[in-house]
């Protein structure tokens, strides 16, 4: 397994309003970040927030190309980022106790928090499809170039983890500064990781190792 510290990049927030960070995605342009009680997109340049609608949205966040998913308690909703509209809604895996959420091969993948362990889903029913145990807790869950990362938070200790989406064999970690949590996990496509940092209400965006 390779080890190193995150290379955390920049910080945003904490924001106005919205006291936790929970989810975190990326849609091509704006990182958008469930709060509680809305989703909320954030321009990563400006570091400023340039919309929200209001959606419970009480762990991860999701994006397929069009429209947005995002955990609310015991469900995951499919939401219309033009309007706000929640268009249909499925049971998640976990019954309340999921985590992250990710879009990668046309279904979702449910971080389940203290289950330990990734679940892929039908994203028309929630049926589960496979289950990925892992060693730790699993908070945010991201896909990137065919490779499978997820968070994890466990007291002071944190970091994000390539795991083997086959086997959970952790593969690579990169441990956070002591403190530091991460909530939720999105990769941006190329270079960098958005990672949710729960209580503290801020979001770090971390290098992704080339």
């Amino acid at each position: 397994m390779k080890k190193s510290a995150a290379n955390i990049l920049r910080e945003y927030g904490p924001f106005p309003g919205a006291e936790r960070v929970n989810g975190v995605t990326f849609d091509g342009r704006h990182v958008w970040f469930a709060s509680g009680d809305r989703l909320n997109a954030l321009d990563p340049e400006s570091g400023e927030v340039v919309r929200s609608i209001e959606v419970a949205s009480h762990a991860g966040t999701a994006f397929d190309g069009e429209f947005l998913y995002q955990i609310a308690e015991d469900v995951i909703h499919k939401i219309d980022p033009k309007t706000g509209r929640i268009l249909s809604t499925i049971p998640a895996p976990g019954n309340g106790g999921d985590s992250g959420l990710a879009w990668a091969e046309g279904t979702l993948w449910v971080g389940q928090h203290r289950g330990r362990r990734i679940h892929q889903i039908d994203p028309e029913t929630g049926k589960i499809l496979r289950t990925i145990e892992s060693n730790r807790v699993v908070t945010g869950v991201t896909w990137i170039d065919g490779q499978l990362w997820h968070g994890t938070w466990e007291g002071d200790d944190s970091d994000v983890r390539r795991i083997d989406p086959e086997t959970g064999e952790v593969l690579e970690r990169l441990d956070m500064p002591e403190g530091t949590g991460v909530s939720g996990l999105e990769s941006d496509g190329a270079d960098r990781f958005f990672c949710g940092g729960g209580g503290s209400g801020k979001i770090r965006a971390v290098r992704r190792p080339g």
